[in-house]
């Protein structure tokens, strides 16, 4: 299990734990978000992707669909994450779908390519995690010159959203160290190690309504780091039961959630 102490209060996670809920939930970013991805000059043609800290691949894979709806020659991506078992589900989601993506079980600071590999790289929900000192020079060395790095967020608002405010107050109950909650419109803040390597040119940052169902919210939320990836079975148990009781009882069956997604473009200094 992965422990860091500036996380959480220091309360180990597994994100492997919560694999199977992540690659049927977590797949929820809106088509706006790939659009702007898009619009950046990431993921066209030709280009050869890194995606740090892939999860289930749900970045490179609704970029790959996105290619296809298109009617553009895909880029090729590569993904990997420190999980086993999320790159186990990662593959088998992409191999459903006919999608020719490399993913490896690599923390991102053993990431380890010849200069120059890569047109570009996103981190997507996971720049908190790395070790900074690390991966900056790397990143920046694995880099094409004008090559980019994107870093990449979506939060929902508990302190506008009724409903998500209630899931963070359940959840804080059985993991009070949880740093998640409370999350507030904020642009991303870029890690000062990479203010070494590379400038920062162009920014992101819009709000979005996203649907759910009361099993698909439900669903999320187990799927969080607060939640599945560090709960034990029977806090688990416990949080299930009173987090369903509290959608059934105070949400319709269908809703939406004011989530918050900014983006931030970094291009290697060389």
């Amino acid at each position: 299990m992965q422990q860091l102490d500036n996380i959480d209060s220091g309360r180990p996670f597994d994100w492997g734990k919560t694999s199977e809920d992540y690659a049927k939930y977590r797949d929820i970013y809106p088509n706006s978000f790939y659009d702007h991805i898009y619009k950046k000059g990431v993921g066209v043609t030709g280009q050869r992707i890194l995606d740090i800290g892939t999860g289930t691949g749900v970045l490179p894979r609704n970029m790959y669909r996105f290619n296809q709806a298109s009617g553009n020659d895909i880029a090729h991506w590569v993904g990997t994450d420190i999980s086993e078992n999320q790159i186990e589900q990662a593959r088998i989601l992409a191999r459903e779908a006919g999608m020719d993506i490399e993913f490896l079980v690599c923390p991102a600071e053993d990431i380890n390519y010849p200069d120059g590999t890569f047109d570009a790289i996103t981190a997507c929900q996971c720049i908190y995690y790395p070790n900074h000192k690390v991966t900056a020079p790397r990143f920046a060395k694995i880099l094409k010159r004008g090559g980019r790095f994107l870093i990449l967020w979506m939060a929902w608002l508990p302190n506008e959203d009724r409903i998500a405010g209630r899931s963070e107050e359940i959840i804080l109950k059985y993991n009070p160290g949880w740093n998640g909650a409370g999350y507030v419109r904020s642009p991303i803040e870029v890690p000062n190690e990479y203010l070494e390597y590379f400038d920062i040119t162009g920014r992101i940052d819009y709000d979005e309504l996203l649907p759910f169902t009361r099993e698909g919210w439900h669903g999320r939320m187990r799927a969080c780091r607060g939640v599945g990836a560090s709960l034990s079975d029977d806090e688990l148990r416990l949080w299930e039961r009173e987090h369903m009781d509290m959608l059934i009882n105070e949400a319709p069956e269908q809703f939406e959630i004011l989530h918050y997604i900014t983006m931030v473009e970094l291009t290697v200094r060389k």
